[in-house]
Order: structure tokens, then C-alpha cells, then sequence
């Protein structure tokens, strides 16, 4: 095999899978590891791939803030079922950070009829989906995301690093095994990692489309966090890979 073809044969597996090991195509392709590194090697320099340890991602433009309005809608019935998850983990007179972000808002849509908790978000809709319930909501105030409802900035930090709750449902922007979990501006990975730190438990709700996704800032490894609720359209792979990390929870798909 020619070294160009068996560069695109690499491109292919890469567009299939969106990740490549080198162990794996030395095995496939019957050439050495120094053959496939430097294969890899030039895919990177041409912009094509991101070379990782032991092995490499397809390039992707890095995902950016996407306006609460252009996102709502997209993977809704997923998100209704890793809320209900989500809900089943909570016990009586539990402590909730509810991040911002569309999965967390329909978490927040099923609290409302509870009681005996107390929740702590971020996000202005969250907020505004609670205010006729009978819980304890705070707001961390902060600078207004446009386009977003997210409260960002040194009050919405301050709030978070005096609180110590019993779970933390957190939004996602981007989600990858090497990378781990990263978001489109340092502000907002700052407001993360402190809920994370401020959370006896954090679980990571993310549908499917988030993973193999990498952003700009990063919030933490996957190792750093307790568990994902996520849709049955990950892979298998890409489940047993998640274990490996974290804990955790896949919906069936068969609706709420």
C-alpha cells in the first residue's frame, strides 16, 4: 500500500469513528508504529488531525457559544430523559447546583413540583422555571450572558465559593476522552470548576452530540467528576472507553 493511500485509508477511520489509536492501526494496516507516527505526523501538519497520546482525533472547528434560542430545540427528547435520570438521583431535602444550559432547564421543569429542596443556578430561566414552585432557589447573581442567561463573573464566583451542596447537574459545551470537559471561554470555565468544587457529587448531563467536541477553555478531566448522563447513541465504545474514568448513566431512548 502507498504511504498517500494508507493516509487516506487513516482519514477514513477517523471520520468513522473519530478516533484513531496507533496499537490499533498497526494491526490493521501491518506497518510499524514509527510508520504510522510519522503518517500521523504529516496528517497534522497538513491540519487535518490532532495527534493525541497514542493516537489521533480528526480536526474539528472548536465549538463556540451557541445563542440559548438556536439550541433549545435540538436533541430535545434526549434531554427530557437525562433529566428524568438526573431526577431519580436526588433524595428528600437535597442541595442542587443547576448549572446553565437547555438540558439543565428541563431538569429544572421537572422540579418544579417538588419540595423540601434547595437549588443553586446560575441561569436566569432555570430561575425563571422556579419561581411559582415551593423550593428554595438562589441565584448567583453576575453579569447577564446575552443571547444565553448565564450569570457570569466575580459575584457569581464569590456565591459559589461559600456554598457546599449535595449534587451538581452540569451543563456541556464539549466533551472528549483526552481533552476532558472544556467550554468556549475562560469565564465560564471558571464558574464550572467551582461548581464542581462546591458539590459533594457532580454529574455531567450531555447528549450524545457533545462528545468527540472540544472547546476552548478547559473546565476538567473526565477523571474529576462522578458521572454522565448521556443518550443510548453513544457508542459502545465510546461507553466502555467513559467507564473507564466515571460512572455512568445511559438513557434507553424509549421516551418519558
Amino acid at each position: 500500500m502507498q504511504p498517500q493511500e494508507r493516509r487516506g485509508l487513516i482519514l477514513e477511520k477517523l471520520k468513522q469513528h473519530g478516533k484513531i489509536d496507533i496499537d490499533d492501526l498497526v494491526t490493521q494496516l501491518h506497518v510499524s508504529g514509527m510508520t504510522i507516527r510519522r503518517d500521523l505526523a504529516l496528517l497534522e501538519e497538513e491540519e487535518k488531525i490532532i495527534r493525541t497520546h497514542g493516537g489521533a482525533i480528526l480536526k474539528k472547528q472548536i465549538i463556540v457559544e451557541t445563542p440559548f434560542r438556536a439550541k433549545e430545540g435540538k436533541h430535545s427528547e434526549q434531554k427530557k430523559e437525562i433529566a428524568q435520570a438526573a431526577i431519580g438521583l436526588l433524595r428528600d431535602d437535597s442541595t442542587i447546583i443547576l448549572d446553565s444550559g437547555t438540558t439543565t432547564i428541563e431538569i429544572a421543569k421537572l422540579l418544579r413540583k417538588k419540595q423540601h429542596l434547595t437549588i443553586i443556578t446560575n441561569d436566569i430561566k432555570i430561575a425563571a422555571e422556579l419561581v411559582d414552585s415551593e423550593l428554595k432557589v438562589i441565584v448567583a447573581g453576575g453579569e447577564l450572558q446575552n443571547t444565553v442567561g448565564a450569570l457570569f463573573g466575580p459575584a457569581t464566583e464569590q456565591l459559589l465559593k461559600n456554598v457546599h451542596v449535595d449534587f451538581c447537574f452540569l451543563g456541556a459545551h464539549a466533551v472528549h476522552l483526552d481533552a476532558g470537559l472544556t467550554v468556549p471561554t475562560f469565564a465560564k470555565a471558571s464558574i464550572k470548576k467551582l461548581m464542581i468544587e462546591a458539590a459533594e457529587t457532580t454529574w455531567l448531563v450531555a447528549d450524545s452530540s457533545k462528545f468527540h467536541q472540544i472547546s476552548l477553555a478547559k473546565v476538567c478531566d473526565l477523571s474529576e467528576i462522578d458521572g454522565v448522563i448521556t443518550d443510548h447513541q453513544i457508542t459502545n465504545e465510546l461507553e466502555k472507553e467513559l467507564k473507564e474514568h466515571l460512572e455512568i448513566i445511559k438513557v434507553d431512548g424509549s421516551g418519558i
